[in-house]
């Protein structure tokens, strides 16, 4: 028989007797604890009470050592007072003593001993009986005690009021949603902030027990809380933000304060083109394939598989025949980070020379119900034209320039509509800034419409310089360039243009865009029709710059109504002539008659005034004394969460001042917080820009007879 092994089993019936007497008493004392002062004193209490117990009995059985086993052994007659012989080393032991040890080794092996403590069970019936009585104390201690002094009978005592109910104990539990995988958390706070989707558990205990008992939310909601023995719980999804209240029936004792409830939005996935770099790649003459290359991440995950979308464009102009393709894709790597390739086969899609190819991405994320969407930016493939592919051996000769990429009106159209749809989900300026980039692509667009019109520039032909001034050389070359791309009439002899010739004026300084053999012109209605189509172009190009895609889209499609027209009009030869103007009535000259002139004064359009509640409020809110329509302003900050950086903050505010309607501190609060959410005073006019040196040249001009004349 080992001795360790002898060891071992006194020392765990010591633990045994230890915990069976000192465990009821621990949970007695918890118990009354709780019941005395409540549920977070009493779960103190009974922790501590457990670690004492514990930590006596640790102590109780490590008291029995090696020394202690020896002593018990030779009290044995059978061992001879040898037993420290069997804890010896054996070099150390003489033959003598080796031979007493293997006498008594073969002793303990047939009959061992029992060294284990025997069961004190009248200490544990009275600990138990203790227990009992303390448990049995705790139940029957009234909730409210009575306190009757001298001179003050029962009766009295039972019609004296009963005290409000206090909150007592707390816990919220939340639980994110499945797909995010975090764990969940808990605690005696009452503010949360969590994923949209979460679960919440409230748990309240209050002392005394109300009657009833609800969540009071700041936006008229109520939740009522469920009764659970001691404990009120209630259970709800986190869908969006707000601030509640802790109501019962009768009334807490304390208003208290709001607790706040703040969403955390799962945020889209964000796709990253590795390959190409550019988002315009030119196709090399022999190209057979087109490597594509992406990376999505997301912070709890995308999905295994995305789609590809290929697009194929053929045709030019407005005229273009499209084919789309859908490609499913299997992703690699973690589920935050997935990568996906795929390797085009033009010849597969079919494109030939002066084609284009659109790629773009698409990718889910792990979001249930609903996965949150996200796209690539697109991708374009442009094959080289047949002409292009002839003269791609001569790379030393032909400098090849791309041409530059513009959006047709159709795909502005449907660009506006999509930034209208996420208006919600950016902020101010990201918006402002995506529609500005609209925009431009309406002016690139417009500026390829109006050469059909003689159009060159944004702003009017330059007048030809006075002759107070010669211009220079150098900027003469600047103001209009040789190489711009027009024939210009060279002088054989070198001579200047003759003053007061409109064909030598013409020649010098004006341009034939058309000639009478090689061009052809546009009908007067085509023309009318292209005219009103960019007047609808230059009215959505403007609100587009301004930020307000919602006002650029009726003339954005009134524009492509007109383009429409204009391509089913047809083309007609028309010879270089004079124009046929109707002759002049003479006897309507210098008459001054202004009858049938309509009034042509500048109609400026209503400028649209904006919600006066937050104004109103912040005005109120500087006087003491002054009402505050707290309603009107909370209805106002629920239809407009996104003129404010915080509307929790305003919401909290304006309840802390129907709480207290006299708090000066909290009229001041709310209206700073509504500072933000005035409107802008408009600025001053823009100042205008500074004249260039053919300007000055010309108010020069101008000032050159006063002077004179002086």
């Amino acid at each position: 028989m080992n001795p360790q092994a002898l060891l071992r089993g006194a020392r765990r019936r010591v633990l045994l007797i230890v915990l069976a007497g000192g465990v009821p008493l621990a949970l007695a004392a918890g118990a009354l604890a709780m019941r005395l002062a409540g549920f977070d004193a009493g779960s103190v209490a009974l922790t501590l009470a457990l670690l004492a117990v514990a930590t006596v009995a640790t102590w109780r059985a490590r008291r029995l050592d090696t020394r202690w086993l020896i002593a018990r052994l030779d009290q044995q007659p059978r061992l001879e007072d040898s037993a420290d012989l069997l804890f010896a080393a054996p070099e150390t032991l003489n033959p003598l003593q080796q031979r007493q040890r293997a006498r008594i080794e073969q002793r303990l092996r047939a009959a061992p001993p029992d060294l284990r403590p025997r069961w004190p069970w009248p200490r544990l019936a009275a600990c138990f009986g203790a227990a009992l009585l303390v448990a049995a104390a705790a139940l029957l201690w009234p909730r409210a005690a009575a306190v009757v002094a001298g001179g003050h009978d029962a009766s009295a005592t039972a019609a004296a009021p009963s005290a409000p109910p206090a909150l007592r104990g707390t816990r919220l539990q939340v639980t994110p949603p499945a797909y995010t995988g975090q764990p969940t958390s808990a605690g005696a706070k009452l503010d949360a902030r969590a994923l949209q989707g979460s679960r919440l558990h409230w748990q309240l205990r209050f002392a005394p027990q109300p009657q009833q008992a609800w969540l009071q939310f700041h936006d008229g909601r109520r939740l009522p809380l469920q009764r659970d023995g001691d404990h009120w719980q209630t259970r709800e999804t986190l869908q969006r933000s707000g601030l509640y209240r802790i109501a019962t029936e009768p009334a807490l004792a304390g208003a208290g304060r709001a607790w706040r409830l703040e969403v955390v939005p799962d945020r889209p996935p964000q796709v990253k083109v590795i390959e190409p770099v550019q988002t315009l790649t030119r196709a090399a003459p022999r190209q057979r394939r087109w490597p594509l290359r992406f990376e999505a991440r997301d912070d709890f995950g995308v999905a295994a598989g995305a789609v590809l979308e290929l697009t194929t464009a053929k045709g030019s102009g407005e005229n273009i025949d499209f084919q789309q393709r859908r490609i499913e894709l299997a992703g690699s790597g973690p589920a935050t980070a997935r990568r996906f390739a795929y390797d085009v086969d033009l010849a597969a899609l079919g494109v030939g020379p002066g084609d284009e190819v659109v790629a773009r991405l698409g990718v889910r994320d792990n979001r249930a119900p609903q996965p949150q969407e996200a796209r690539s930016p697109s991708l374009i493939l442009r094959l080289p034209s047949a002409q292009e592919v002839q003269t791609s051996d001569l790379e030393g000769a032909i400098k090849k320039v791309m041409p530059a990429y513009f959006r047709s009106q159709r795909q502005i159209i449907i660009d506006a509509e999509a930034l209208l749809k996420q208006r919600g989900a950016l902020d101010a300026d990201t918006f402002t800034r995506r529609a500005d980039a609209i925009g431009v692509d309406q002016r690139i667009l417009r500026l390829r419409y109006g050469q059909f019109l003689g159009e060159e520039a944004e702003g009017g032909a330059k007048p030809p310089p006075t002759s107070d001034s010669a211009p220079t050389g150098d900027t003469a070359a600047s103001e209009h360039a040789h190489d711009d791309g027009h024939d210009h009439a060279e002088a054989g002899d070198g001579s200047a243009a003759a003053f007061g010739s409109a064909t030598d004026v013409l020649a010098e300084y004006g341009h034939t865009h058309d000639h009478a053999e090689a061009a052809t012109l546009l009908d007067p209605q085509t023309r009318a029709i292209l005219k009103a189509a960019l007047d609808q172009m230059w009215q959505s190009e403007g609100h587009l710059r301004q930020g307000h895609p919602d006002q650029a889209l009726p003339y954005a499609y009134k524009a492509l109504g007109f383009i429409k027209q204009v391509q089913q009009a047809e083309r007609v030869y028309l010879a270089r002539v004079g124009p046929e103007l109707p002759p002049i009535d003479l006897a309507r000259r210098m008459g001054g008659k202004r009858d049938g002139l309509g009034n042509r004064g500048l109609q400026l359009p209503p400028r649209k005034s904006a919600d006066r509640t937050p104004v109103d409020a912040w005005r109120a809110l500087a006087a003491a004394d002054a009402a505050v329509d707290l309603d009107a302003l909370s209805r106002w900050l629920d239809a407009h969460p996104q003129t404010v950086p915080d509307p929790l903050d305003i919401a909290a505010a304006i309840d802390a001042l129907r709480q207290q309607p006299d708090c000066h501190a909290c009229r001041q609060r709310l209206r700073d917080q509504l500072w933000p959410a005035l409107p802008r005073a408009p600025g001053p006019p823009a100042r205008r820009d500074a004249a260039d040196a053919m300007g000055r040249r010309y108010l020069d001009a101008l000032a050159a007879p006063q002077e004179t004349a002086r």
